[in-house]
């Protein structure tokens, strides 16, 4: 195993930010820590990187104790959310730094400074300074920069966090493609579940810190372990007292059902290509259900019409019961 934390907590103050925490993240992977705002889960990658100290646990980095390591030993890369440029250098004089500071020569600290300029698609802003880049590009710039030095473990706190939803979607597919191609081991820290489900081989779920789940994307979304995790990655809405995803309802627009609970179609609203249909099954239960265009347009669905509701064949559902697939 690349990283493996083992029995981790630290406080500050009162407050406990990370609570006998035990993780293995496998060489070459690409692992998400994923969890709501002050989760631990920031605390937790600043603890493997060595700019925090762990109050108890150990941390191991390629077989390699790095518990009592300073930072600059554990052989990490780091980005931050705010790219932490050097304003007045040039993009290339900042992928060269870490480099230029462990003395490597400057032919070799040329050769690789273009190589990496030419992986983030950089090389022709090599002579620009920071300011003169997009937020895109800035951060592109500061993932060559963690590379230089051929880091064995790439840490990224929430990398995209300070650029717009176009951006953060152009950058997380290139993220993904590079991973692929230098097979960094790269542990990133994200609170948008859509990013992780996107570009995590394995996400690791923390709340109040503690790990609630660790699996692929599919297992989590599919197979989550408790209703937090459910309604943590991915819309859910509660239907006869357990959590079920909307789009895992079928809808009937007649009687006669098994089971079927009943309702009536109070809000209905169309964003892009699905319908959001809102349902009050009485007793003030209102449920949401997610059709597609075809089957809104299908079912002639309208405002008062009364409705049946069952969970679609195979659906998950979360509840006061265990976890368990409805096979109605």
């Amino acid at each position: 195993m690349s990283i493996e934390v083992r029995g981790v907590s630290k406080r500050f103050g009162d407050f406990v930010a990370v609570d006998d925490v035990s993780v293995s993240i496998p060489t070459g992977q690409l692992t998400a820590l994923l969890g709501p705002s002050g989760g631990g889960k920031s605390t937790l990658l600043r603890i493997i990187a060595g700019l925090e100290s762990a109050d108890e646990g150990s941390v191991e980095i390629e077989g390699v104790e790095a518990t009592h390591l300073p930072p600059q030993r554990r052989n990490v890369g780091f980005v931050f959310q705010h790219y932490a440029a050097f304003k007045h250098m040039t993009v290339a004089k900042n992928v060269a730094f870490g480099m230029e500071i462990r003395k490597r020569p400057k032919a070799e600290v040329r050769a690789r400074v273009d190589e990496l300029l030419e992986l983030v698609h950089l090389q022709q802003f090599s002579h620009r300074l920071p300011a003169q880049l997009s937020g895109g590009q800035r951060q592109r710039m500061a993932l060559a920069r963690a590379l230089a030095v051929e880091p064995k473990v790439l840490l990224l706190d929430e990398p995209f966090g300070a650029l717009d939803a176009k951006v953060r979607k152009e950058l997380r597919d290139w993220l993904r493609r590079l991973h692929d191609e230098v097979h960094v081991t790269t542990v990133f820290v994200t609170h948008d579940q859509e990013e992780a489900l996107e570009v995590a081989d394995e996400i690791v779920v923390i709340n109040d810190g503690r790990i609630e789940q660790v699996g692929t994307p599919d297992q989590l979304y599919d197979e989550p372990a408790n209703d937090f995790v459910m309604s943590f990655l991915g819309e859910v809405t509660t239907l006869e007292g357990v959590l079920i995803r909307p789009h895992d309802i079928d809808l009937h627009t007649s009687p006669g059902v098994p089971g079927a609970v009943p309702g009536t179609v109070v809000r209905l609203l169309r964003v892009g290509f699905e319908v959001r249909v809102t349902v009050d099954a009485g007793d003030g239960d209102s449920v949401s259900v997610v059709l597609s265009r075809a089957e809104a347009r299908a079912s002639v669905l309208r405002v008062g019409d009364r409705v049946w509701m069952t969970p679609h064949r195979g659906a998950m559902t979360v509840g006061p019961r265990p976890v368990a697939e409805v096979s109605a």
